[in-house]
């Protein structure tokens, strides 16, 4: 084979695709027995009046068994621990005195970082209403066992890490201003972990409604019903969705090779995905926001009705879309998060577009809202719509290039899989065959980090 062949070659994902399915297989398993729990009781003569395990406590325990699973594969299958990329030499374990100076600053780095973040939580009014406040509970419950893990936990890691004056060392050093500190380690350090906090709090409070509605569904009383059964599968696939989600915002860890490398050093990318997030993303695409392109509108099963034949088909296009979604998600395993780099994802849908679930939730709102047909008999309504729904097309466009703008200036991996999807991409190549058609000196997106 020829060296020009082989550069056109996939490049290997750097994750597994096993790791997300034995998490999508923890997960069912899991729903299905919280779904069964009276007749497991029943069995075993077990009282069980509290009927299904559907509450917030059962959906965290879900995440929290699905996540040990996907672990477990990882470390125990996979040997992920061993990967070069962890930056850790198991061969090499220093003396507890050697690095105690090193863990003591990096301790001192990380519980500032979460006194900062627990004050933001504080200070932002919508995190004491509506789901937030399960998440709030949540991490309340957690961060007393988390200080006092967290002490054996860096000081084990910083003998074995082959640079223990990591990203968290730095912010720690500039605190205590004992030794030199890089500024832009500290910047990385932020980064990671504004991230982490933000997104985290968001997912873990939407972990209770959809696993409620999923694990009480009466599926007897949907069956022949095409719209329940499409909502009932598309709750279960968000529920998919949002379960791995936040497996992979919380098991950022070095050991797992799940650490994030680096945050998103391009301002664009902060604000086109902040937008797509409450609090923000009410004040632009919420009811009555600057671009909400749901006035006098119905939906798909509206629109339909009437069509027994149309209703399934239909139904069945967009639980096509939300399955790739979901799929996009699974495909991440344990390392899935917005704005960073944590190693680069060739497999699953990815094989077939870089932006698979971007392009699955848009192409969805298209044909679930139809924003150009409206109840008020308005052309105007529609094309007011139609317009907005393009806006909010273009931010996720936004958020996509700001994406391969950070890969491709962090992993020439990454670099290789641009090249290779531009080829060979199921939708991707034929657009950039158009575009280099109108612009032949077209260059892959290289902007500067943003100070």
């Amino acid at each position: 084979m020829s060296a020009h062949e082989q550069t056109r070659r996939l490049p290997a994902s750097d994750v597994s695709p096993w790791v997300g399915v034995v998490g999508l297989v923890t997960l069912l398993s899991f729903i299905l027995f919280a779904r069964s729990w009276p007749d497991i009781c029943a069995y075993f003569g077990w009282p069980h009046d509290r009927g299904r395990l559907s509450g917030p406590h059962a959906a965290l325990t879900a995440m929290v068994i699905t996540g040990l699973a996907m672990a477990a594969w990882s470390v125990l299958v996979e040997k992920v621990h061993r990967n070069p990329s962890t930056g850790i030499d198991w061969s090499r374990r220093r003396p507890v005195a050697d690095v105690l100076d090193i863990s003591i600053t990096k301790l001192a780095g990380l519980w500032a970082t979460w006194f900062v973040i627990g004050a933001l939580y504080m200070l932002g009014r919508w995190y004491w209403e509506g789901n937030y406040l399960f998440a709030m509970q949540v991490i309340g419950w957690a961060i007393v066992p988390m200080f006092v893990l967290s002490v054996p936990y860096v000081i084990w890691l910083d003998r074995v890490m082959v640079n223990p004056k990591d990203h968290c060392w730095h912010f720690g050093a500039m605190l205590v201003g004992r030794e030199e500190w890089d500024g832009e380690q500290v910047k990385k350090h932020w980064r990671g972990w504004l991230i982490k906090g933000f997104f985290s709090a968001f997912m873990i409070g939407i972990l209770p409604p959809g696993f409620a509605a999923v694990v009480e569904a009466d599926a007897s009383a949907i069956l022949g019903d095409p719209v329940g059964l499409g909502v009932l599968l598309f709750e279960l696939l968000f529920v998919i969705d949002v379960q791995i989600g936040t497996v992979g915002y919380l098991l950022t860890l070095r050991p797992l090779d799940a650490h994030i490398r680096s945050g998103n050093p391009f301002l664009a990318g902060w604000v086109a995905a902040l937008l797509c997030y409450p609090p923000f993303v009410y004040a632009f695409m919420g009811e009555g926001g600057v671009i909400q392109y749901e006035y006098n509108t119905a939906d798909w099963a509206y629109w339909f009705s009437g069509y027994p034949a149309l209703l399934y088909l239909w139904a069945a296009w967009l639980v096509l879309l939300t399955a790739i979604y979901a799929w996009a998600t699974v495909a991440f395993g344990i390392r899935f998060s917005n704005l960073t780099y944590r190693g680069v994802i060739t497999s699953g849908p990815y094989r077939f577009s870089r932006h698979p679930a971007y392009l699955a939730k848009n192409t969805f709102w298209w044909c679930c809202y139809m924003p150009f047909l409206v109840t008020s008999d308005s052309m105007l309504d529609a094309v007011r719509n139609t317009v907005f729904l393009l806006a909010v097309n273009a931010i996720y466009y936004w958020r996509a290039r700001t994406e391969e703008a950070h890969l491709l200036l962090e992993d020439p991996k990454y670099r290789e899989y641009y090249d290779w999807m531009e080829e060979h991409g199921a939708i991707t190549s034929r657009l950039a065959k158009l575009v280099r058609r109108a612009n032949p000196r077209r260059q892959p997106p290289m902007p500067e980090p943003a100070e």
